[in-house]
């Protein structure tokens, strides 16, 4: 009897435990890659509940808990934030004691006031701490223009106001871009160097290479994320884990080209070169990139052409981006200042350092005024630069231009884990469950966003954040944008295994995307690769949002589609950074590398053998094509560069509206960028100079290198094919 009544109580306790998650968005099971359904563990789901701030430590804990997450939203007189779609009409609920008087208006961002009208609700009202409650409805008009609106009510003098965001039905650009085909290069800017870089590709050789390429016919550069690391070396190799997501690197300044530079006495001029040259020896070499030294000698370089006195015009100019930027520039400068002053470990991170409001760091943004105001002046100058080199973009012919890549999430203990506390959340970090390129799951060590306190803030730190991005781009593309539906949540102290699906207001981080988006003149591209749920992609297709195909993840059950039946919103390529070049690819580099560091979990002669069928199978459609010659002839699979050249013709086959050109194929590179779920100690991630077969590839030679010129010349000629009546870019005269 005693086991029977254990059991009883553990069969509550998890039915209360499992009923509390998914009141939380928590998942409760999960399908993997492989298509079965899985179970989560209960302690995972107790992690994740602690990680919300969800007490859940036994059966009366959790009845309080579901308690509270009921009567929530009935203790609000409006909710924390309302995302609506242009040109629909969208209920909000506002909460009353039961017969009391309440009026509903907007104040749009111009000025102007709306009124809401309320609309029948039967639902009956609800006892909320002892106070009958009641549930009115009020509709938003439909006629109500895109943007960031605010919704205002008065309950019988109780007055509330929340953010109102009005937000596209389907993203303009994507409209702008149909039955017009673009191609581009994808490239990772900090392995291009030209003679005049300082080791690490800058923001002058993303100019250059949107001229090269835009001169060739690219209607677009889409480069890695540009996303700032640490204000001082040691820095984060990979871009994918940036100390902040809303300003950018200044290791990709050109210190040459900031106007200051040419006021320098002789002297500082002198040393400015001086180490410009120590660090251009690195340009000739084919040897792993050292972002510590680059960084060191620009900021000595950069420190010099700050003392130089400013002119009008630009002293107005930057009082003007600083104002723009406002208080979210102002944290970020006093992080990379105070990170100048504590070590990593210094108490004062967790006490008086905890937060930007702080007692302690109220003095210290008095006592390092000067050292703010340089880390303000550097994003300054970055702005700057990103502009030009977008500019340069569209002088070229491009179509779109420079695309910025948003990384995932941002690494803890960085610059936007400290400002933005409030609205990510700290004991659990972001991942990916095992799948089959990775097949022990993978943990980014990312806090994620808290998805309750970030609705809580009007969406506030995403939107400036997109802002930010979108300044000076002609379209963004979200890594891992199945992110914005649900992430991968790691309870602290637990492996990438033993994970949970956390759901998110995809409505609202979508719809703030789409919006921010259409402000800024760009498209969307969304990396929707991996595990998701079917709807998913035709949810981001419906609101106008471009998805990827990969050459070699496109089949079905009966093996590789044809690139006919590829999506047309989308940006379809050969391969991605997470892969080996196609060259290596071929050659079976992924399953030799991830062999090496222990990632396989069957044998290796197995996975070689899977990996050339599959390779073997899409060549087959590619022979059919007559992009290459028939298996057994003459020939047949003897030239690397060629089979390269019609893969990336049979991608241009597919209705899609980008096609993406891998810049590391174009010059014959087989080295890995980047092997997903590994660190620096393992394999160097994001530390592989642009190189081929002859050596490193500076991009003063790109507009005369060989094998470029002849995939730009391939991947033209086969969309002018494939495309008829059509526009594509086109080369300049």
């Amino acid at each position: 009897m005693a086991d029977a009544t254990h059991h009883d109580n553990t069969d509550i306790t998890g039915g209360l435990l499992r009923e509390l998650a998914a009141a939380h968005g928590v998942g409760t099971t999960f399908r993997g890659w492989d298509g079965v359904e899985r179970s989560v563990q209960d302690t995972t789901l107790q992690g994740v509940l602690a990680a919300l701030g969800v007490p859940a430590a036994g059966p009366e804990e959790m009845q309080r808990s579901l308690h509270e997450s009921r009567l929530a939203p009935w203790r609000r007189l409006l909710p924390p934030v309302v995302v609506v779609r242009h040109g629909q009409e969208a209920h909000v609920d506002v909460h009353v004691p039961h017969g009391g008087q309440v009026s509903v208006w907007i104040e749009a961002e111009d000025g102007s006031r709306h009124e809401a009208f309320q609309r029948d609700n039967w639902e009956p009202p609800v006892d909320v701490d002892g106070v009958l409650t009641g549930r009115a409805s009020f509709a938003i008009p439909a006629y109500l223009p895109l943007g960031w609106h605010t919704l205002q009510a008065d309950a019988e003098g109780v007055l509330a106001q929340c953010a109102l965001v009005v937000t596209p039905r389907r993203l303009g650009t994507t409209e702008a871009l149909a039955g017009r085909r673009n191609w581009g290069l994808t490239a990772q800017l900090y392995s291009i160097r030209s003679s005049r870089s300082w080791g690490i590709g800058d923001l002058a050789d993303l100019a250059d290479l949107a001229t090269v390429s835009g001169q060739e016919g690219a209607g677009f550069v889409l480069v890695n994320p540009l996303h700032a690391a640490e204000p001082r070396p040691p820095v984060e190799d990979s871009p994918y884990l940036p100390t902040t997501r809303r300003f950018f690197n200044p290791l990709y300044l050109r210190v040459e080209e900031i106007p200051e530079f040419g006021y320098l006495d002789r002297a500082g001029q002198a040393e400015v070169q001086q180490l410009a040259e120590q660090q251009r020896s690195a340009n000739s070499s084919t040897a792993l990139l050292d972002r510590n030294s680059s960084y060191a000698a620009k900021l000595a370089a950069l420190e010099l052409v700050y003392a130089v006195p400013r002119g009008p015009a630009r002293i107005r100019s930057f009082a003007d981006f600083c104002a723009e930027q406002g208080p979210g520039l102002d944290d970020f400068a006093l992080w990379c200042a105070l990170v100048e002053e504590l070590p990593p470990g210094a108490p004062e991170w967790t006490t008086a350092a905890s937060a930007p409001d702080t007692a302690y760091c109220t003095e210290q943004r008095a006592l390092l005024a000067d050292r703010i105001d340089f880390h303000r002046w550097m994003q300054w100058n970055c702005d700057r630069q990103l502009e030009a080199a977008q500019r340069s973009a569209r002088e070229s012919g491009m179509e779109v231009g420079v695309i910025h890549d948003l990384a995932v999430g941002v690494k803890r203990g960085g610059a936007d884990a400290w400002s933005l506390a409030g609205v990510l959340a700290r004991d659990a970090t972001v991942g990916a469950p095992p799948d089959v390129f990775n097949q022990q799951g993978q943990d980014w060590t990312q806090p994620p966003w808290h998805p309750g306190r970030l609705a809580e803030s009007g969406y506030a730190a995403y939107r400036d954040m997109l802002r930010t991005v979108l300044r000076h781009a002609g379209g963004i593309r979200v890594d891992h944008i199945l992110g914005l539906f649900r992430l991968w949540w790691i309870p602290a102290g637990a492996g990438p295994e033993q994970g949970t699906y956390v759901y998110y207001d995809h409505e609202a981080l979508i719809g703030i995307l789409a919006l921010e988006a259409q402000r800024a003149g760009a498209i969307v591209i969304g990396e929707d690769l991996g595990v998701f749920e079917p709807w998913v992609r035709d949810y981001l297709a419906e609101r106008g949002i471009l998805g990827t195909s990969i050459l070699w993840f496109e089949h079905d059950a009966d093996g590789p589609i044809p690139p006919e039946r590829y999506r047309q919103q989308c940006l379809t390529s050969v391969n991605t950074h997470d892969l080996p070049p196609t060259a290596g690819y071929l050659a079976g580099e992924h399953v030799t590398l991830r062999e090496s560091l222990g990632l396989l979990q069957r044998p290796v002669v197995e996975e070689h053998a899977e990996a050339a069928a599959e390779q073997e199978a899409v060549l087959a459609l590619v022979r059919e094509r007559g992009l290459l010659p028939a298996a057994g002839s003459p020939g047949a699979g003897q030239d690397v560069a060629a089979t390269v050249e019609a893969l990336y013709a049979f991608t241009a086959l597919a209705p899609s509206s980008l096609l993406g050109v891998a810049l590391v194929d174009a010059v014959g590179e087989t080295r890995t960028q980047n092997q997903p779920g590994t660190s620096s100690l393992q394999y160097p991630n994001w530390c592989i100079p642009l190189a081929g077969p002859a050596g490193p590839v500076l991009l003063d030679d790109l507009p005369d290198n060989p094998g470029f010129l002849s995939l730009a010349r391939t991947v033209r000629t086969a969309l002018l094919a494939g495309s008829p009546g059509e526009s594509i870019s086109a080369p300049a005269p």
